[in-house]
C-alpha cells in the first residue's frame, strides 16, 4: 500500500469513529497521523472537529486556523472553523468563516445551512433568506420540504406528514425529512414515535444537532429524564455556547427534581444568551422551589426587563402567593392586555396575574372578572369531558366491591411504604406533605405520575383487550404483586431510602382501591377543605399541566361531587384505610391533627412536625411559599368574599347539603 493510500485509510477510519460518536478515538488517530503527516490539512480539520465534539472549542480553533492558513482555499476547513468559532461564542467571526467557505465552494450545503441558521439567530433575516433559498434550490425535494415545513408551521400536520413520507419513499435516508416527520409526531404528542425517528436520524447523521435537541425534548416529555440529560449534555460538550441545549439540559434537570444542578444549568444558559428572558424564567422557577424567594423575584424581574411583554413571567411572579405587584407592574400588565394583540396563552397568563393583583387590593369583583376571562380562554385549549370522568369513576366503584377487594386482599407487593396524600388541588395537601416530611423517617418526593401510569401499565400488560378497571379485574391474581413491584421500581429514582415516602399526586384519589391492593403497606390521607374555598382556589390557579377540569366553575363543582362519591366509596369498602384531614381543623388545632396524622402512619411523635415551616426542601406546588410560613387563617372562608359571583357554583355543590 502506498503512503497516500495508507493516509486515506487512516483518515477514513478516523471519520468512521467520529460518525459513531467516538470523538476521543478520532482525536488519538488524527494526532498520531499528524506525527507522520505534519500539517496535513484534512487531519488538522478532523482533529479540530473531534476536539469540538468534546467541548474544547479553543483547542479546536488552534488546529483549524492552522489548516486554513496552510490551505486558504480549503472550504471544509473554513466551515469547521466557523462551527468552532460559534461554539466559542464568537458568532460574527463564525459567519465570516462560513461566508468564506461558500466563496470557495458556492454549493457547499453544510456551510449554506449553518450560515443561514446563524444569520437568523443574529437577526439578519434578509441575508439569511437569500442563503437558505440558495440551499433549497440545489435539490428539488427541498422545495417540498419547505412547503411541508410551512404546512407544519400553520398547524396542517396531516398535510405536512404526507409530504415528508412522500420524500422518504424516494429518499429513505433524508435526515431532514425524518427529523421534520418527528416534529409532526411531537406536535401530535406522539413522543415515542418521535424518539424512534430522531434516533434513526442521528444514526444516519451523528452531527445533526437540531435532531439531537429534538430528541432531548421528546425524552423530557416521556419523562425519560436521565436520557434527556445525557442527550443535552452531548450537545453542550460539542457546542458549549448552544443556548437551546443549555436550556434543554436545565429543563431536564428541573423536571427530574435535580434542583441545585438545574440552578447552575440555567445560570450557564443565561451566560450564553443574557439578553433572552427564557433563562431567567427557568431560573426563577427553580429558585422558587428551593425557597430562595428574593433571588427568584430578582430573576423574574430581570426577565421582564429583557422582555417587557413576557406574560408568563408576570404570572410566575403572581404564583409566588406571598408576592405583591407594584403599581408600575400592574400598569404595565394592563397596558399589555389592553392592546388586544396578544397570543391566547399570553392573555391567559396576564388575566390570572391581574386577577391576583386585584384580589390583593381587595377588589374581588375585578379579580373574579379577570380570573373568569382567563379561565374561559384556557378552557378552549383543554380537552376535558366531565361525562367521561363520571363514567370511569362509576365503573371503578362497580369493580371495586367489598367482595372483589376481599378476594384480592393480601396479594400485593410488600416492603414499600408510600404515603399517598390525595384530594383536590389547593386543599392543603402541600401543608400535610410539609408536616409529614418534617419527620426524620419520612421523605417527600413530589406529585409522582406513577399512580396514573399504573393504569396504562395494566392496559398494556393485559393486551389492551379491555380498559381499566375491567382489565384489572380480569387479570391473573399474581398480577397484583407485579403491579406493586412495578410501582416500587419506578419510584425508586425519586427516593433516597427513608422508611416512608410521600406521593402527593392529588388525582390518585380515584385509584385508592387499586393502590391499596397492589401496595398493602401503603397509607392514604385525604386532604379536604371547605368545598367552595377548594373549588374557587382551583379556579384561581393556572396549572402548568393536567387538572383540565379546573377552568369551568360548573365542571369543578361536578368534579368535586364525584370526588366526594369516590371517597365515600373507599371509606365503605376499605374501612379505616383512609384518614380524612380537614384543612380548617389543622389551622385551628395543629397539634391534635399532627398527632392524628402520625398515628395513622404508624410514626412516633416528633416535635419537628409542629415546626414544619422551618423544614428545608424543594417544593414544586403553588403553595411553595405558603408552607414556609407558620399557619395563618387568611385562606379560610375566602369564597365568601366573592359574593354572588359564585352562586352558580353553590347551586352545583348543593347536593352536599343533603
Amino acid at each position: 500500500m502506498s503512503t497516500l493510500e495508507e493516509a486515506r485509510a487512516t483518515f477514513g477510519r478516523a471519520v468512521e469513529f467520529l460518525r459513531a460518536g467516538d470523538a476521543p478515538m478520532t482525536e488519538r488517530i488524527t494526532r498520531a497521523a499528524l506525527e507522520d503527516y505534519p500539517g496535513e490539512t484534512n487531519f488538522l480539520t478532523l482533529l479540530g472537529a473531534a476536539l469540538l465534539r468534546q467541548g474544547k472549542p479553543e483547542e479546536a480553533l488552534r488546529h483549524l486556523r492552522e489548516a486554513v492558513t496552510r490551505e486558504p482555499e480549503y472550504a471544509k476547513g473554513h466551515e469547521q472553523l466557523g462551527e468552532a468559532l460559534l461554539a466559542a461564542g464568537r458568532p460574527e467571526e463564525a459567519a465570516d468563516s462560513l461566508r468564506r467557505a461558500l466563496e470557495i465552494d458556492p454549493g457547499f450545503e453544510a456551510a449554506q445551512l449553518k450560515l443561514g441558521q446563524l444569520l437568523l439567530r443574529l437577526g439578519r433575516e434578509d441575508e439569511a433568506s437569500a442563503v437558505l433559498e440558495a440551499f433549497i434550490r440545489q435539490k428539488p425535494h427541498r422545495e417540498k420540504l419547505a412547503q411541508a415545513a410551512e404546512l407544519h408551521r400553520t398547524g396542517k400536520h396531516a398535510e405536512a406528514e404526507a409530504i415528508y413520507r412522500e420524500i422518504l419513499r424516494v429518499d429513505p435516508q433524508n435526515v431532514t425529512a425524518i427529523r421534520l416527520l418527528a416534529m409532526v409526531a411531537m406536535k401530535l404528542e406522539q413522543y415515542r414515535d418521535a424518539v424512534v425517528l430522531l434516533t434513526k436520524a442521528l444514526e444516519l447523521a451523528p452531527d445533526y444537532t437540531a435532531a439531537r435537541l429534538d430528541l432531548g425534548t421528546a425524552q423530557i416529555e416521556l419523562n425519560r429524564l436521565e436520557d434527556a440529560v445525557e442527550t443535552m449534555q452531548a450537545v453542550t460538550r460539542a457546542e458549549p455556547h448552544n443556548f437551546a441545549a443549555r436550556m434543554g439540559l436545565a429543563n431536564a434537570l428541573a423536571r427530574g427534581h435535580r434542583t441545585e444542578a438545574a440552578v447552575d444549568a440555567y445560570e450557564r444558559a443565561i451566560e450564553c444568551r443574557p439578553e433572552l428572558a427564557a433563562g431567567y424564567l427557568g431560573l426563577g422557577n427553580v429558585l422558587r422551589t428551593l425557597g430562595e424567594y428574593e433571588r427568584s423575584v430578582a430573576a423574574y424581574r430581570t426577565g421582564i426587563e429583557k422582555k417587557p411583554e413576557a406574560a408568563e413571567i408576570y404570572w410566575s411572579l403572581s404564583n409566588l402567593k406571598t408576592f405583591r405587584f407594584s403599581d408600575a407592574e400592574i400598569a404595565a400588565m394592563q397596558e399589555l392586555i389592553g392592546k388586544g394583540d396578544l397570543e391566547p396563552a399570553d392573555e391567559v397568563h396576564l388575566s390570572f396575574a391581574l386577577g391576583k393583583a386585584a384580589e390583593d387590593s381587595g377588589d374581588y369583583a375585578a379579580a373574579f372578572e379577570r380570573y373568569d376571562h382567563g379561565n374561559r380562554l384556557r378552557r378552549m385549549q383543554e380537552h376535558y369531558d366531565p361525562v367521561h370522568t363520571e363514567d370511569i369513576n362509576r365503573r371503578i366503584r362497580t369493580v371495586f366491591t367489598p367482595e372483589f377487594i376481599a378476594q384480592m386482599q393480601g396479594l400485593g407487593y410488600r416492603g414499600v411504604r408510600p404515603i399517598f396524600v390525595v384530594g383536590l388541588p389547593r386543599s392543603g395537601s402541600t401543608l400535610l406533605e410539609q408536616i409529614l416530611s418534617s419527620h426524620p423517617m419520612v421523605e417527600a418526593t413530589f406529585e409522582l405520575p406513577e399512580g396514573g401510569r399504573m393504569v396504562r401499565y395494566i392496559e398494556r400488560k393485559t393486551g389492551g383487550r379491555e380498559r381499566y378497571p375491567e382489565a384489572f379485574a380480569a387479570a391473573p391474581r399474581e398480577f397484583v404483586a407485579e403491579l406493586g413491584k412495578w410501582y416500587d421500581d419506578e419510584t425508586r429514582r425519586h427516593r433516597s431510602g427513608a422508611p416512608y415516602f410521600i406521593d402527593k399526586m392529588p388525582n390518585n384519589f380515584a385509584n385508592i382501591g387499586l393502590l391499596a391492593l397492589a401496595l398493602p403497606e401503603a397509607i392514604f390521607i385525604d386532604a379536604r377543605r371547605d368545598p367552595l374555598d377548594t373549588c374557587l382556589s382551583c379556579y384561581k390557579q393556572l396549572f402548568a399541566r393536567g387538572q383540565s377540569f379546573t377552568y369551568d366553575l360548573e365542571e369543578i363543582g361536578l368534579y368535586y361531587l364525584d370526588y366526594i362519591r369516590m371517597m365515600a366509596h373507599w371509606d365503605a369498602v376499605l374501612p379505616g384505610r383512609v384518614l380524612c384531614v380537614r384543612y380548617e381543623e389543622v389551622v385551628d388545632d395543629l397539634e391534635t391533627q399532627v398527632r392524628r396524622l402520625l398515628a395513622h402512619c404508624g410514626l412516633p411523635w416528633d416535635d419537628a412536625c409542629l415546626n414544619f415551616h422551618k423544614t428545608k426542601r424543594p417544593v414544586r406546588t403553588a403553595s411553595s411559599e405558603q408552607v414556609r410560613q407558620p399557619l395563618y387563617r387568611d385562606s379560610i372562608g375566602v369564597a365568601s368574599r366573592y359574593g354572588d359571583a359564585l352562586d352558580a357554583l353553590r347551586e352545583t355543590l348543593s347536593p352536599l347539603e343533603d
